[in-house]
């Protein structure tokens, strides 16, 4: 079934958003959608505009034009805490745990968005095994990949109505990103996922709808059995 069919929730979407840093616009007339249940990657090479995206979703940047629309209710207005607590969770590029924070103190912080309400649920560390054995290690001993999934822990214990996912494959080894995949894969049933990626056979094996992005505007879109695969490896070799 198509993610344009009828009865599809849209739970993020982007119409003709305009967004850059200080007077430099670096989106120029985005939309996208995120549906329920399905994972979309937004791919394109360096430099395309594929973070600025998420920025401009989280509220970090200046939306000059366009909407963004979460659940039905319009939030470009929001500050960036207040579209965490309406249902967005982000990993951004890099991570961003605190290294000297324990990895369960790291998970505890993914509480703020409930207002620092609830706790961390056994399904976290069935998830997760590797969170449960490192619990009281600071979040800096651990490896990229497993900073990796503690980052993504930490953002669904808010449990987010979509999930934003930069470059989550960066710095990870190959047998690490399969474990990520596999995680990705589960969580899909449970929200939107947004990924932000280069690297196309991590998103050929996750995604159900992609979008290609080139100069900060989406160049093609649709379901990857429909995408040019010759023209969008030409682009992300530019």
């Amino acid at each position: 079934m198509s993610i344009w069919d009828a009865g599809v929730i849209r739970v993020l979407k982007l119409v003709n958003v305009d967004a850059g840093y200080g007077d430099g616009l670096v989106l120029r007339n985005v939309s996208l959608e995120v549906p329920k249940g399905r994972i979309t990657c937004l791919v394109g090479r360096n430099g395309a505009g594929k973070t600025t995206t998420m920025r401009s979703i989280m509220g970090l940047i200046n939306v000059s034009k366009g909407d963004i629309v979460l659940a039905g209710n319009g939030i470009t207005g929001l500050k960036t805490y207040d579209r965490a607590k309406a249902g967005i969770g982000y990993v951004p590029q890099g991570r961003e745990i605190i290294p000297r924070l324990t990895v369960e103190e790291n998970l505890m912080i993914g509480l703020e968005a409930k207002n620092g309400k609830g706790y961390i649920p056994e399904s976290i560390y069935a998830t997760f095994p590797i969170l449960k054995e490192f619990l009281h290690r600071p979040g800096g001993d651990l490896s990229g990949g497993q900073q990796q999934q503690l980052a993504i822990a930490r953002a669904i214990l808010a449990e987010p109505k979509v999930l934003l996912l930069d470059e989550p494959t960066e710095g990870i080894q190959p047998s690490i990103i399969q474990e990520i995949e596999k995680i990705i894969l589960e969580l899909k049933s449970q929200m939107a996922i947004l990924i932000v990626e280069q690297y196309l056979e991590f998103v050929l094996g996750v995604t159900d709808y992609c979008y290609v992005m080139e100069n900060g505007r989406i160049t093609m879109k649709g379901e990857p059995e429909n995408i040019d695969m010759e023209a969008l490896q030409a682009t992300m070799s530019l």
